[in-house]
């Protein structure tokens, strides 16, 4: 005999043709998951085979039937009113005693004694698939209490399958209406209404990158996050160090969480309110670290047990404490995609920035921006326009199909909006605070999300170029390709480019844009003499205890982004290499920055770590990368210092990196230097024994060779990489590492600019050359065929 319900401990994954895809899911992680520590709340499903003997004994199936056949399936012209009708007969049939007797017996058999509050979800079965994931499409009803509003939210789930939304969605992606049931799930309620509820992926899920786990919060409940009403915290957590129980922690971001949905005080029990968040919580992270890498672990011990990347549901307890898995589906953008194929944007101008935010995708589009209020007002949109919106929630679904683009003022990566343009492949930046304000109704706008994690909105249209790479057809030379990287925004994008690493990290554009203190004016907070930078400092270190301690966090995350993006490839940062002059332009740096006519060749690079001018600064600069490498667990990430004029600057750099904590050959560590001095080249052998590589910084040893100042218009013409002096140096550092086993490599645009020049460094047997990523793939062209030069030139001697 068929059931009408199942509880959790009855139901695995292979039911969701009895329970859907959501409660297989539940059914699935309760049964197999919760005994490993991932906590579940209990419950249990209406069958959908209960779902279709109440249509069958309302005699609903053939008028539902019909009903639906009168849908315009062009212009959806009569949707509202096809969906109003289907609902009303679903609203207007009775349930059974024998459906309604069972339902009671299984919330008393879950309660016990005492009725509890449940959660009520829609789950169809036709939900979850790999290639569509029905998120938002039907409804769920939160804080249930009681027989009789639990049959009421039963029925309403039943109802929420012929939603507008719910239609359009099966039509768009060629599903039958009366091919698909609905389960309904009842589950013992998380109080996070209390506490702090979110969701999670198990891979990045702009790239698609899959060694990292995105979670994402707000304060109370969590239809906040996924109608994207506020904008929430985001923790990025590395997989590969999370397994060896380092602090896997990448990355955390606090968004504004500026409203907590809490239930109302009503007889209604699945009444709900949206309140203002103290001030005091919207400054204070939702999760300790502890509680992030816990919610990790289990999202990984998911991916692990499903064999694919999966999209989850967390809650905390606000009474108990405890959090919870409330929900698990597979992810359904990038496990479809082909990962070898990607296509390239890059915008030729800029123009006025209208606004900026969190992008969605990689693209660039030129659209007429249409400012809309509410779906209500869907047919001010024509096919191709951008909508600019507040906020989206999935009633706007059946309207997006139509839109070329979507912006809105609050939104985060995983709220609605974000993973519905990502299932449509149209770019949104969500999250931008002001859109509906700065965007004017009818203009014409261009949305980059090519730049990173940041999102632009420009004025006008303006030209980009598209380029389709299949990294596929890439051959890899014998020479190492590696990356010339500064901004962690881009990191994981970038590392699925063909590469072996990445030969120069400049921390110095972390520091600049996030940052943006110069560090002894955090270390000698109470000396500085400028109010207003004072009160400038406050502000960005206001959730900070200690004013260092912000500089070493917000580098850390930085620099470790980049080095997760690679891992295991080695990744080579450089200490910081600002000229004074550029120090000086940091909050605060005009105050401890000397006044030098030739900054290039003055107060820099190695010369400035053993000084008390700075000294204490670059402790910060190692304290940040002692807690990648040894807390993180990111023992890849290697170390270059600039600019060592002599043996004796080196030998008191490795001292001074010793004494805050970095000692050489200690974890693995190994420190390069920069060979961009002709001292470093007159005298490599000997600076073989302080350093454990080289890397060749021919911007800087061409002006010191040629004696021209790189940064000066007049000489530009002299300044040149080719000259022979020039290559005479870079040949003579390539020889002198060669006879001492020292690994060297180049960092710099001309191997890429001229095969001639990659041919010259190939033939001197360099091990690594170092590109800008837009000049990456040319380079591998351009060193392929200086190798195959090379290996003909041989045979041919022979």
């Amino acid at each position: 005999m068929k059931s009408l319900t199942k509880e959790f401990s009855q139901i695995r994954i292979h039911d969701i043709a009895q329970v859907g895809g959501k409660n297989a899911s539940l059914g699935e992680m309760y049964t197999q998951l919760y005994k490993k520590g991932i906590n579940v709340p209990n419950g249990f499903a209406t069958t959908s085979y209960a779902f279709n003997l109440f249509l069958k004994e309302n005699k609903l199936e053939d008028t539902l039937k019909n009903t639906l056949k009168k849908l315009d399936k062009l212009a959806y012209s009569n949707l509202n009113d096809i969906g109003q009708e289907a609902r009303e007969l679903i609203h207007n049939g009775k349930f059974s005693d024998k459906f309604s007797i069972a339902i009671i017996d299984a919330y008393k058999n879950l309660c016990g004694n005492d009725y509890f509050e449940v959660a009520v979800r829609s789950s169809a079965t036709a939900e979850d698939l790999p290639e569509a994931s029905f998120a938002g499409q039907h409804d769920t009803f939160l804080n249930i209490k009681g027989e009789k509003h639990l049959l009421e939210a039963i029925k309403n789930c039943f109802a929420s399958l012929y939603t507008n939304r719910a239609i359009k969605y099966r039509e768009d992606k060629g599903f039958e209406h009366h091919g698909i049931a609905i389960s309904v799930g009842v589950q013992k309620m998380v109080r996070s209404d209390k506490g702090c509820s979110g969701v999670g992926f198990t891979l990045e899920p702009e790239s698609g990158f899959e060694n990292v786990i995105l979670l994402s919060g707000v304060w109370g409940l969590g239809e906040n996050i996924v109608q994207g009403l506020v904008n929430p915290d985001e923790f990025y957590v590395f997989k590969p160090t999370l397994k060896l129980g380092k602090n896997a922690i990448l990355q955390k971001k606090m968004g504004d969480k500026a409203k907590t949905m809490i239930y109302a005080e009503s007889n209604n029990h699945s009444s709900i309110m949206n309140i203002e968040t103290p001030l005091e919580k919207q400054n204070q992270y939702i999760l300790d670290n502890d509680e992030v890498q816990t919610l990790a672990n289990w999202a990984l011990m998911i991916e692990e047990h499903y064999k694919k990347a999966m999209d989850i549901e967390w809650a905390k307890d606000g009474i108990t404490g405890k959090l919870y898995i409330t929900q698990a589906r597979p992810e359904t953008v990038h496990q479809t995609k082909d990962k070898n194929l990607f296509y390239e944007y890059k915008l030729t101008e800029k123009s006025k920035i209208l606004c900026t935010g969190n992008a969605v995708g990689s693209k660039i589009i030129v659209g007429i921006a249409r400012v809309l209020g509410a779906p209500k007002e869907a047919t001010k949109l024509q096919p191709g326009e951008i909508v600019v919106t507040d906020t989206v929630t999935p009633d706007w679904d059946p309207i997006l199909k139509m839109s070329g683009g979507i912006v809105t003022n609050k939104g985060g990566r995983t709220s609605h909006a974000s993973i519905v343009a990502r299932e449509l492949g149209v770019s949104a930046v969500v999250g931008c605070g002001n859109a509906t304000e700065t965007i004017k109704d009818g203009e014409i706008i261009t949305i980059s999300c090519a730049q990173g994690k940041t999102g632009y909105i420009y004025e006008g249209k303006l030209d980009f170029v598209k380029k389709q790479i299949d990294f596929s057809n890439i051959q890899m030379p014998k020479t190492e390709m590696k990356m010339i990287l500064a901004d962690p925004e881009k990191a994981f994008q970038l590392s699925f480019y063909p590469n072996n690493g990445v030969g120069l990290l400049r921390m110095e554009f972390i520091i600049s844009h996030t940052i943006r203190i110069h560090p002894m004016a955090l270390l000698k907070f109470d000396e500085i003499k400028d109010a207003s930078v004072r009160n400038e400092i406050n502000k960005l270190t206001a959730n900070y205890l200690n004013k260092e301690d912000y500089f070493v966090d917000q580098l850390a995350q930085g620099i470790a982004m980049i080095a997760a993006a690679f891992y295991p490839k080695e990744v080579i940062v450089r200490t910081s290499d600002f000229k004074t002059n550029e120090y000086a332009n940091l909050i605060g740096g005009k105050q401890f920055e000397p006044q030098e006519e030739n900054p290039m060749l003055g107060f820099r690079g190695a010369s400035r770590y053993y000084n008390d001018l700075y000294k204490e600064g670059f402790g910060l600069e190692c304290k940040a990368i002692k807690r990648i490498r040894d807390e993180m667990g990111l023992t890849n990430l290697k170390v270059m210092i600039p600019f060592c004029r002599t043996l004796e600057e080196g030998e008191k750099v490795v001292q001074i990196m010793a004494d805050y904590g970095l000692k050489r050959g200690i974890n693995g560590l190994e420190i390069y230097t920069m060979v961009e001095v002709p001292s470093n080249v007159i005298l490599a052998e000997e600076f073989a024994k302080i350093f454990d590589g080289f890397s060749i910084g021919s911007n800087d040893l061409t002006q010191l060779t040629l004696g021209v100042d790189r940064d000066s218009q007049l000489m530009s013409g002299i300044f040149d990489e080719n000259d022979k002096a020039s290559k005479a140096m870079i040949a003579m550092a390539i020889e002198k590492a060669k006879k001492t086993n020292t690994k060297i490599g180049l960092c710099g645009q001309a191997p890429s600019d001229f095969p001639d020049f990659a041919a010259f460094l190939v033939k001197q047997g360099i091990d690594s050359i170092s590109f800008n990523p837009d000049a990456l793939l040319k380079g591998i062209e351009n060193t392929r065929k200086a190798e195959k030069q090379k290996f003909n030139d041989v045979q041919l001697a022979f």
